[in-house]
């Protein structure tokens, strides 16, 4: 099965892409869907959260008893320390839940399934998968959409932003890039080519050895951990000197014109 990684940044537009790309009927494990699912009232995850930042009332909202993610989005956007704190409670349940999504799709027969993760880079996942693909723009139109979306300051945009790797340095791990600098419609253009060619690139009988014969699946996921670790990283380094702009990459774009 190709695991395909997508990611990109804060308002960048990487949830339109994972909508459209579900709207081909391809397989999406959405880490923020997961993210919510180890934070619901009676988990640990609430319980530790609830404990860690007690001195924050309104932390847990009373009415429900669930997170108030606003309220904890404040705290983490505005503290590196506290928000560490967070991804070392979170990342290792949600790693879990999606090995045990990838397990199903494969048992079901999937060939091709994108795990869409805001922090596929900053984490490391992106060395497990096959493909990566990062939906871009410039950092202005990111500030943009964020305070357009989310009512918030420039200022509170900027940090927000910076919470995360920027975005143009995330390039070199693209083996796809779409540039979401442009309107819907040529998004959807982009994104059905994307999905031509992820297609296109799922070897049948690598997948069906894979299907029927899983140490040959483990061997070639192996293989995959391989190339990213030790081959992908030197063709990277040699091509990022040529990078003033997107279209400069040698990974496959989508531009907008």
């Amino acid at each position: 099965m190709l695991v395909v990684g997508l990611t990109g940044g804060i308002a960048s537009g990487k949830s339109t892409v994972s909508g459209l790309l579900k709207s081909y009927k391809v397989p999406v494990i959405d880490l923020d869907e997961l993210a919510r699912e180890v934070v619901e009232p009676g988990t640990r995850g609430l319980a530790a959260i609830r404990e860690r930042f007690s001195s924050h009332t309104d932390i847990v909202l009373a009415h429900n008893g669930t997170l108030n993610r606003d309220r904890l989005g404040d705290i983490i956007f505005n503290d590196p320390a506290e928000r560490q704190w967070l991804n070392n409670l979170l990342h290792p349940q949600i790693r879990r839940l999606m090995l045990q999504r990838l397990l199903r799709l494969w048992l079901a027969g999937s060939q091709l399934c994108v795990v869409d993760s805001p922090l596929l880079i900053e984490t490391g996942m992106w060395k497990f998968c096959g493909k990566v693909v990062i939906v871009y723009c410039s950092e202005e139109l990111q500030l943009q959409r964020l305070q357009s979306r989310n009512g918030i300051s420039r200022q509170e945009a900027k940090a927000r932003i910076g919470a995360q790797l920027a975005l143009k340095s995330k390039l070199s791990y693209a083996d796809h890039i779409v540039d979401n600098s442009g309107q819907l419609i040529e998004l959807e253009r982009q994104v059905e080519r994307l999905v031509t060619q992820l297609k296109k690139s799922v070897n049948q009988a690598f997948w069906l050895l894979g299907w029927w014969l899983p140490p040959f699946g483990l061997l070639n996921g192996l293989l995959t951990i391989f190339w990213r670790l030790w081959i992908k990283p030197f063709r990277k380094s040699r091509r990022k000197k040529s990078w003033p702009s997107v279209s400069s990459t040698s990974a496959n774009t989508y531009p907008t014109h």
